[in-house]
């Protein structure tokens, strides 16, 4: 039978890259719904090709706008506007598989409510475990979810794995990630705060959303992947470690007790994780170009400050400190993160602003032990007035 996929965020590059893999195996998938945030245009044109069954939107007044042109271009797709749409479509009984594409905290709570139903997560959604930490894992543990990791870093530490779990504790010695560096790995740091939105969005390896490019710039998404890994392998933090791969090739490593290394390496394209975590255990054509061995070029590594610059990535540590401090701090740094980074699409902050801000909100907001999805929200929401008032206040 085909497996029948929600795609959460189906019109960001996570989603389009998604609905491409499907389209490729129409024999092994079939799309039940979609969601998008405003964009009607796209997600109409998704719906007239993939007909799912339900799409919903973020807003009621895009749901009516997109329902409305469905229905005037003879489509049956039903447009949801339940204020719970989305965690409709994510833990219908229909569905098998849901892609988790929603960027931020926002994609939180339909996440949790596809791991609760026992769905195969796919998580492209790093926040629902920077966030939901314990939370969210009890909730894929109580439902019986399958989580599968689809940033190209998490899939490639998967790949990399011993398949028995209860191993990695004594096996693996260290979990590697590796990163691009981002457009600003060789500027003089002193520079920085003359950076604009539009060059911080200009990534030289990965075609990715504005907020993604502008965490890739100042290191930022690897401090929130360094925490994510730590969730989804049950690693402590002194495993995991980070290093600068400019050309994008080697996706992550996973270091072995008797020093081996194994990685796994692959063009810089997001269709080959998500095609493994939608032919998990099985492997299925992603689209992607292969590696030409032939063709390429030297591969190198750097340490984050081999520049001399360690000001350069400020906010890489951050990582560390946030999953040694009291639980849910993680969740305070990310909510301070999105402000910072909205704040600066905005140009209402200097690029080299983010950091302060994150680090200022951290040092601002008392944490507790969060016990719930109302706990996380409530703590999210505390952080994001917090970043609102101390980004008014730097602008």
């Amino acid at each position: 039978m085909k497996q029948r996929i929600t795609v959460l965020g189906s019109t960001g590059s996570i989603g389009t890259n998604t609905l491409d893999v499907v389209a490729r195996h129409p024999e092994r998938f079939e799309v039940f719904a979609l969601s998008a945030a405003t964009q009607v245009d796209a997600l109409l044109a998704q719906c007239a090709r993939f007909a799912p069954r339900y799409a919903v939107m973020a807003s009621p007044e895009h749901a009516r706008e997109l329902a409305e042109r469905c229905k005037q271009n003879g489509l049956a797709t039903q447009v949801i506007q339940a204020q719970d749409a989305i965690e409709i479509i994510a833990s219908h009984a229909e569905v098998d598989v849901v892609m988790a594409a929603i960027v931020g905290a926002a994609g939180l709570a339909p996440c949790l409510a596809a791991a609760r139903a026992g769905k195969r997560l796919l998580l492209a959604n790093k926040e629902a475990l920077v966030v939901g930490g314990e939370v969210f894992l009890q909730a894929v543990r109580e439902g019986g979810a399958t989580l599968l990791p689809i940033d190209s870093e998490h899939s490639a530490i998967f790949q990399s794995l011993p398949e028995d779990p209860s191993t990695w504790q004594r096996r693996v010695d260290k979990i590697i990630l590796t990163a691009s560096g981002g457009p600003f790995r060789q500027r003089d740091p002193h520079t920085l705060r003359e950076v604009t939105p539009e060059q911080a969005c200009a990534h030289p390896n990965w075609v990715m959303g504005r907020k993604i490019s502008v965490d890739s710039a100042t290191m930022m998404n690897k401090a929130l992947e360094v925490i994510e890994a730590r969730y989804l392998f049950g690693l402590p933090p002194r495993k995991l470690d980070v290093v600068i791969h400019p050309q994008s090739i080697i996706h992550s490593m996973v270091q072995y007790t008797d020093t081996s290394v194994v990685a796994q390496l692959g063009t810089p394209d997001m269709r080959v994780p998500i095609a493994y975590g939608l032919g998990w255990p099985e492997r299925v054509a992603s689209g992607a170009a292969a590696l030409d061995f032939h063709a390429l070029g030297a591969m190198t590594f750097e340490a984050i400050d081999d520049h001399g610059h360690p000001e350069r990535f400020p906010g890489l540590r951050l990582a560390w400190e946030a999953l040694e401090a009291p639980a849910g701090t993680t969740a305070v740094l990310n909510a301070a993160n999105e402000v910072a980074v909205a704040s600066f699409l905005e140009r209402r902050i200097r690029f080299d602003q983010i950091h302060a801000l994150n680090l200022e909100t951290l040092s601002s907001v008392a944490v507790s032990k969060p016990e719930s999805l109302d706990d996380l929200l409530a703590l999210d929401q505390q952080a994001r007035s917090s970043a609102q008032r101390i980004a008014q206040r730097l602008a």
